[in-house]
């Protein structure tokens, strides 16, 4: 599928996605679980998708478990995978690492096992004190029991002259009870303490996006997530599709109001959307339709019409604030219209 300089509007698929793509680059975290528990119809729909030929990737920021941890998780919720199903963001910042570091580079660990795992398998040696004499520091998602004494140490590392690297820069995380600190925050952290600034691996950056890549050998991918700026934005920077789905971070008023690199290609409310086409959107003197719903930029303000499935109201609200917005993010009010669907 060819790609715009910028999408005006959600696109249309005639058949299911689950037989459009080859390949489904999965976001855990608010996609398929929050905390420990499966998303509302994640399981089902994943297993109607493989049982359709599909092929599952679980794609993650969170560097905190190893992929076996990570495929144990799943299976155990009823999605079941392999280690080998399962990128993670410690993979693709150990990757990065072992590129411009000799073999047996000794590594400062400010995160979880994930972490410690993927350097050990690309020949770097991870070490637990700045006395310890890394050459870099790796900092990724270390659960919320991470001692306040290990920025510290990062901090110390730095400032003696070591690389620093990180997972990811995700500023939150999505839990069974709301949403928390992510990586992102704890490395700003050291980076008050230090003036520095790591090299990043994770989504939406290309080191992610090319370990994903060499680990699925996905020709048709179609990356899924609920997350604009990790997401849809790393899908937008790999030239490849995505489905943004509405149960993690994402609400509709952030997605109406997104620029081009946030704009997903199709958008759903659940996984459900991998079983499905998905609706065209199309346009008329400036109005824009979906189900039977039409939007309209009047003025300052998008205006919503009509009744159905709300998120295809969602959808045609997309269409006419992304053709207003242009190469730009949408300034229109859309409260009234978003608060209508009930999204």
């Amino acid at each position: 599928m060819s790609h715009q300089q910028y999408r005006s509007r959600p696109l249309g698929s005639a058949v299911a996605l689950s037989e459009a793509y080859d390949t489904a680059l999965l976001d855990l975290d608010g996609v398929v679980y929050a905390g420990g528990h499966a998303i509302v119809h994640a399981v089902g729909s994943l297993g109607s998708a493989r049982a359709g030929g599909m092929h599952l990737a679980y794609v993650t920021n969170n560097a905190l478990r190893t992929p076996d941890a990570v495929a144990e998780h799943l299976t155990e919720l009823g999605v079941p995978a392999d280690a080998a199903d399962v990128i993670t963001s410690a993979q693709a910042v150990a990757r990065l690492m072992a590129d411009q570091l000799p073999a047996g580079a000794r590594v400062l660990v400010v995160g979880g096992e994930g972490l410690r795992v993927a350097l050990r398998e690309r020949g770097l040696v991870p070490v637990e004190s700045a006395d310890d004499e890394p050459v870099a520091v790796a900092q990724g998602f270390g659960g919320p029991d991470l001692p306040w004494g290990r920025f510290a140490e990062a901090a110390y590392a730095i400032s003696r002259g070591a690389v620093w690297f990180a997972s990811n820069t995700d500023l939150t995380i999505p839990g069974a009870r709301g949403i928390a600190p992510g990586n992102g925050a704890a490395v700003e952290v050291v980076r008050i303490a230090t003036g520095a600034e790591p090299q990043v691996a994770g989504k939406p950056l290309p080191p992610m996006h090319r370990e994903t890549v060499l680990r699925t050998g996905a020709k048709r991918p179609l990356v899924v997530g609920d997350r604009l700026d990790t997401d849809i934005e790393g899908a937008f920077n790999g030239g490849v599709d995505s489905l943004l789905v509405l149960t993690g971070v994402t609400d509709a008023a952030q997605l109406i109001a997104a620029e081009p690199k946030y704009r997903p290609t199709y958008v759903d409310r659940d996984l459900r959307g991998l079983l499905t086409g998905q609706p065209e959107v199309p346009e008329e003197d400036g109005v824009f339709r979906c189900g039977g719903w039409t939007a309209v930029a009047r003025g300052d303000v998008l205006v919503l019409e009509g009744d159905g499935d709300t998120i295809d109201g969602l959808r045609a609200l997309c269409g006419a604030a992304w053709t207003h917005a242009g190469e730009g993010s949408c300034g229109l009010d859309a409260g009234k219209a978003v608060a209508r669907l009930g999204l």
